[in-house]
């Protein structure tokens, strides 16, 4: 008897990259990845890969972790929210801070604070380090087909 094939979408991804600002692109193609398996995923890609971005980028340039550390991410589509993490051996934390119409660097936070519906910071497990999570909501304008369908259904 021929095994039946079935496909199952992962609910959660993880993957270690270089402490480089150079994956930081990297990190965004394996977000963009990730969504464009999930149904209707395209309702979280721009925020979420500009809130990658940022998170990725402050773990690379502000750790004090040795340089050959890893900086691990997660993505996990929790209760329609999308939340990312990512986990770096460095012992700061990350603080928003004011920044003046000037300065070219040091809105990161600022965005994430903004446009994330929560965030924040943990220690990771083990206590080497910490991760910062965001909590995205999916963009508005988007159609739930479900409730499309419903309404339709209703109408005729």
């Amino acid at each position: 008897m021929p095994e039946t094939c079935t496909h199952h979408r992962p609910h959660e991804f993880a993957a270690r990259l270089r402490s480089r600002p150079d994956s930081t692109p990297l990190a965004r193609l394996l977000l963009r990845a990730y969504l464009s398996g999930m149904p209707q995923g395209e309702r979280y890609s721009d925020i979420s890969e500009l809130l990658l971005g940022e998170l990725f980028a402050n773990a690379v340039q502000h750790s004090d972790a040795p340089p050959d550390r890893l900086v691990e991410l997660r993505f996990a589509l929790v209760a329609g929210r999308l939340r990312i993490e990512v986990h770096d051996a460095g012992s700061g934390r990350p603080t928003p801070r004011a920044s003046s119409s000037d300065d070219e660097r040091g809105r990161g936070l600022f965005l994430v604070n903004e446009l994330a519906e929560r965030w924040g910071c943990c220690p990771r497990a083990g206590g080497v380090g910490k991760f910062v999570w965001a909590l995205i909501s999916p963009a508005p304008g988007f159609a739930d087909p479900t409730v499309t369908r419903a309404r339709t259904a209703v109408a005729v």
